[in-house]
């Protein structure tokens, strides 16, 4: 009876743990929903960055939110509520059988933010790898019916733009996650620019507001309004504003983020201490930013004691826990109106600058004219700027405010503060009070609320009673399906052996040891290659056959599981896919026993300057009909995932097959089901804009890196030299399609284009008609929308075509 007591709470423990560990996914499913007294309703991306859930602001209060995970301390880099925090009992987001997105707030009647779905199809709100939380269709065609990326709040991720309708709004502080007063948006005019918006007073501060936008290297003409920053580093902006990060061009994690302290910058995540550290900033002088000291306040920066602020002479601080709401004269107002005569002065203070709210400007000869100007505009004038200017004259600019305070050794410029002569003349007053931090308190957000619980009713209770038998039956359910894997798993060695047995069968395929293996690839020492899926070797066998040994990456993975994996690949036979000959499985290594292939690879042959015309041609045709049984042809859809000339291998007589066609099934069996990689694949200037942009993955990325391929045979350039060619800035990839269709599309013959793209060191030798197929072929193959691409089997077609006409006498 004990026994049988202590197996229930142990499956009662297994069940209860299931049912924890299932709510860590990525999605939410229509009719159900997330509880904010649950810290474990979260939504958490597939390669664990990224969580969606209820982040705490404050006491009692929670926003729904997307955060970094991976650092120190959680990063918030979106919320959906940041200024109407819900209570931390009976608030919940849902989505409801309608498909509606509502975050309710226990009793409160109005929902804080909600989604509304106007789609037929079933939808599910989906956490994605890069950050982005998406209400989507759950169909063959996912339509994105709601994104975060689109609303952001003060953080823009990779592969988020800000555009005219999302702009990045600061947090008040760097507690009080609620809408701030710094803004990044893109103007009416076109450009990207900073703004302060306080309760009281706004201005825009970046680019110099003084300078019209093309003195600041901005274009107001193009109307798209986008701008983001990629892996690299590199921030471009619609009107021409571009920035490196100091670390560019290493390909980190990367977001931009509009600060509290009014500071717009680039954090670059640092694998090792786990933080985010600035690698650009709009201002390097903190001081700099607007409205950070609040009217008669003056910002001042000193490299102990870091952004601070004071209040000029004869004023007082308003609020000590808000700097942004300045100082309040100590004097009447009226003691600066004209009716008290000589009864005030002028302060001199140097290296000084205040910003903005100028009654005129005029062109004086002294101080004492400028004074003058402040005296005849009697109490409307607070003080005046003084400037040196170009014409050997100087700039006065009587202040009707005085804000956007600046003192620096760095300005030219002085103030003369205008103030009653009695508080001039008071020894006791200093000129500047004693700086004070101007960050504004990190308040929390209180709510306090009492909430009555719900009253128990009978449906209720039955309710209940109905889910507890529910409960039990599953139990026995889990009790049954143990007792049954029990019973079975006793013969998974036989299984292998069984699976070992069918691979021999059906596919001839030898199994290795790993002693053999290592005695064949003299310790494997003969590295002949490498790549993401492992390192290949030179081997001599037992039989005196000449073999490429590749010792993948995927220790972790079980014994059945790899050999099941074998088992499908060598199902796939086509004259241009690389043979496979044996295995190795032995404790944490999985090798595969591959031909060697005497010409090496289609790289290795274009770098070297050793293929002609028609060997290029037939390489070109007889990868296509490789990738196309790939995709097509053989048992399973396989994607390559890496096509690029190191995996096209060359045998005597210089036909290609393909190699490491068979890697993304051993390396992402999860994967392959729903195409929804994980993690990017491919070599950078081959990678297809969906690996990029987080879109599908489909059968239309290879052809997209064949088509590149195809550009670099025909011109024997590779993407990266293409890219020392061009300095205009972008993806590498891009940039060789764009000069290719620059010159297809600017040439004025058609002679002349292929003459300047042709490689060289073909010296003339080359089929004309078969050039300009292949390089329209190829223009196809690398259309940005994955939609306008063909399909592999419709490129064999196209190629075929070409290869069938007569051809002319090479040139």
């Amino acid at each position: 009876m004990k026994i049988q007591s202590c197996c229930f709470f142990f499956f009662l423990f297994l069940f209860t743990n299931t049912i924890s560990l299932s709510s860590t996914t990525n999605t939410l499913q229509q009719g159900s929903s997330l509880s904010v007294e649950k810290p474990n309703d979260t939504l958490v991306s597939s390669n664990r960055d990224f969580s969606a859930g209820f982040f705490p602001v404050g006491d009692n209060a929670f926003c729904f939110s997307v955060y970094f995970t991976k650092s120190k301390q959680p990063l918030v880099v979106w919320m959906a509520n940041r200024d109407q925090p819900v209570n931390g009992k009976y608030s919940k987001l849902s989505l409801s059988k309608y498909g509606n997105l509502i975050l309710t707030d226990a009793k409160r009647k109005k929902s804080p933010w909600s989604i509304s779905n106007t789609s037929p199809f079933p939808l599910q709100l989906k956490l994605r790898n890069n950050g982005n939380l998406v209400l989507e269709t759950v169909n063959s065609n996912v339509t994105v019916i709601w994104q975060s990326f689109d609303s952001p709040t003060d953080t823009l991720l990779l592969g988020q733009q800000v555009t005219e309708q999302a702009s990045l709004i600061s947090s008040k502080s760097e507690k009080n996650y609620s809408t701030g007063f710094y803004k990044l948006y893109f103007d009416n005019d076109n450009a990207l620019r900073l703004l302060f918006k306080g309760p009281l007073l706004s201005s825009v501060y970046w680019p110099a507001p003084w300078q019209l936008p093309i003195d600041a290297g901005r274009s107001t003409y193009n109307v798209s309004k986008t701008a983001q920053l990629d892996s690299l580093g590199h921030f471009i902006s619609s009107d021409a504003f571009e920035f490196f990060t100091s670390d560019y061009p290493k390909r980190v994690r990367r977001l931009l983020k509009m600060d509290h302290d009014g500071n717009f910058r680039a954090y670059s995540f640092n694998e090792k201490t786990k933080t985010w550290e600035v690698s650009w900033q709009a201002f390097p002088e903190p001081c700099s930013v607007h409205g950070l000291c609040g009217e008669n306040g003056i910002c001042t920066y000193h490299p102990v004691n870091g952004r601070t602020c004071y209040c000029l002479k004869g004023y007082k601080l308003k609020n000590g826990n808000d700097w942004r709401q300045g100082c309040e004269p100590e004097f009447k107002p009226s003691d600066l109106s004209c009716n008290h005569g000589e009864s005030f002065g002028f302060l001199h203070l140097q290296n000084m600058e205040l910003y903005g709210y100028d009654l005129k400007v005029v062109k004086v000869t002294s101080v004492k004219q400028c004074q003058q100007v402040c005296l005849d505009l009697c109490e409307k004038c607070k003080g005046v700027q003084f400037k040196f200017n170009r014409d050997s004259t100087y700039d006065c600019f009587p202040k009707s405010l005085l804000v956007n305070g600046r003192d620096s050794h760095n300005i030219d410029g002085d103030v003369y503060l205008k103030l009653p002569r009695v508080t001039l003349l008071d020894s006791t007053m200093p000129v500047k009070h004693t700086p004070m931090k101007c960050s504004i308190e990190n308040s929390s957000q209180t709510l306090n609320r009492f909430y009555e619980k719900p009253s128990k009713n009978s449906t209720l209770s039955f309710l209940t009673w109905v889910a507890y038998g529910i409960g039990v039956f599953e139990i026995s359910i889990v009790f049954f399906v143990w007792f049954f894997l029990f019973r079975t798993n006793k013969n998974h060695g036989d299984n292998v052996d069984q699976i070992q047995r069918h691979l021999l069968s059906a596919t001839g395929f030898q199994r290795f040891s790993y002693s053999e293996l290592k005695i064949a690839t003299e310790g494997f020492t003969k590295e002949i290659g490498r790549g993401g899926g492992g390192v290949v070797y030179k081997a001599i066998l037992d039989d005196d056959r000449v073999a490429a040994v590749k010792q993948l990456n995927v220790a972790d993975q079980g014994e059945a599981e790899f050999l099941a994996e074998i088992s499908t690949i060598g199902m796939l036979n086509h004259m241009n896919l690389i043979d496979m000959w044996g295995y190795c499985v032995e404790g944490k290594h999985r090798i595969l026993v591959y031909e060697f292939m005497e010409h090496g690879s289609l790289a290795e042959k274009l770098s070297s300057n050793s293929l002609d015309w028609n060997k290029r041609f037939n390489v070109a045709l007889g990868t296509a009909k490789g990738l196309a049984y790939l995709h097509e042809e053989c048992l399973e859809w396989v994607l390559h995932c890496d096509v690029k000339p190191q995996n096209i291998l060359l045998d005597t007589n210089f036909q290609p097959k393909v190699a490491d066609f068979g890697l993304s099934k051993l390396l992402n069996r999860d994967e392959r089901v729903s195409s929804a990689f994980s993690r990017i694949r491919g070599t950078r200037g081959y990678m297809a804009p969906e690996w990029v942009y987080n879109l599908r993955i489909t059968s239309k990325v290879d052809v997209y890196s064949y088509g590149i391929v195809l550009l670099e045979m025909v011109s024997g350039k590779s993407p990266m030299e293409i890219h020392s060619l061009d300095n205009s800035g972008g993806i590498e990839h891009q940039r060789m399609v764009s000069w290719f269709m620059d010159k297809v599309k600017n040439a004025p013959t058609t002679m002349v284009w292929i003459e300047e793209i042709v490689d060289g060191n073909l010296e003339g030798k080359y089929d004309v008609n078969q050039v300009e197929n292949l390089v329209r072929v190829a223009l196809k193959c690398v259309k940005d929308d994955m939609n306008e691409r063909p399909s592999m089997s419709q490129v064999v077609e196209m190629l075929l075509q070409s290869h069938e006409k007569v051809r002319g006498q090479p040139r």
